[in-house]
């Protein structure tokens, strides 16, 4: 079956925006275990623009799901990561002025250096994913440095089906496709994430290889109308139809 990550990110963007304990991000990810999702991401930013240190303490401490932490390739990150030892890191690309995740990593252009900074996350037990597009080099550079998991970037495709470029959207539709049979081919385990939402999840979702898809902004800008727990149980149901 294919999985359903949800990230709470946005429920701390919320807290944050107060300076009040609620709504409290680990909350949302134990409704988001009951209504059916299969894990929860969490992005520790750099300038801890919404989760914080203590989210994360917090939902190692009380999360029976597995735990997707997304992160920049620092040092900083590194000793977190490793004390924490999550079920999972995604490395990310990370810029203090960008309002979100705007591309995939380079990691072709970086092979070497990436390779050194997962090794110990790898031996600490942790499933190590990299955040990445649909390119070819990019995919086979992840692979050669021993990474488990990819996450090709669905920004675009999402942005270019909002904006009517229907051809654009096909062909960026048809790219994520051949990258996700060539990572699969390779031995990595595909996920797919970023800017999904109920309009654009079921091509996705019906791409064979990917095996998790990680969806957060949307499912809580939903649950403003109609909860959290239905926000998920039916981007569930339209992953779901799509893939079966």
């Amino acid at each position: 079956m294919l999985r359903l990550g949800v990230n709470i990110d946005h429920v701390a963007t919320i807290r944050n925006a107060r300076g009040t304990p609620w709504p409290d991000p680990v909350r949302a990810a134990k409704l988001a275990e009951e209504a059916g999702a299969d894990g929860i991401t969490a992005h520790l930013r750099e300038d801890r623009r919404h989760i914080s240190d203590a989210d994360i303490d917090n939902l190692m401490a009380n999360l029976r799901l597995p735990l997707n932490l997304e992160m920049a390739a620092t040092a900083e990150m590194q000793t977190i990561a490793l004390r924490h030892r999550p079920h999972a890191v995604c490395i990310v690309p990370e810029k203090r002025e960008e309002r979100t995740t705007e591309g995939g990593l380079d990691v072709a252009g970086n092979e070497a250096a990436l390779g050194r900074y997962i090794e110990p996350l790898r031996d600490a037990g942790s499933r190590v994913s990299l955040f990445i597009g649909h390119e070819a080099a990019q995919i086979e550079a992840a692979a050669r440095i021993g990474a488990a998991v990819v996450e090709l970037h669905t920004g675009a495709y999402c942005d270019f089906d909002t904006e009517g470029r229907l051809a654009e959207r096909d062909a960026e539709l048809a790219a994520l496709r051949q990258g996700a049979a060539l990572a699969h081919s390779l031995g990595l385990e595909v996920h797919a994430g970023h800017g999904l939402t109920f309009d654009t999840v079921g091509p996705i979702a019906a791409i064979p290889e990917f095996v998790e898809l990680n969806i957060g902004h949307f499912l809580i800008a939903e649950s403003v109308f109609i909860g959290l727990d239905q926000a998920i149980r039916d981007m569930r149901r339209h992953m779901d139809a799509a893939r079966g």
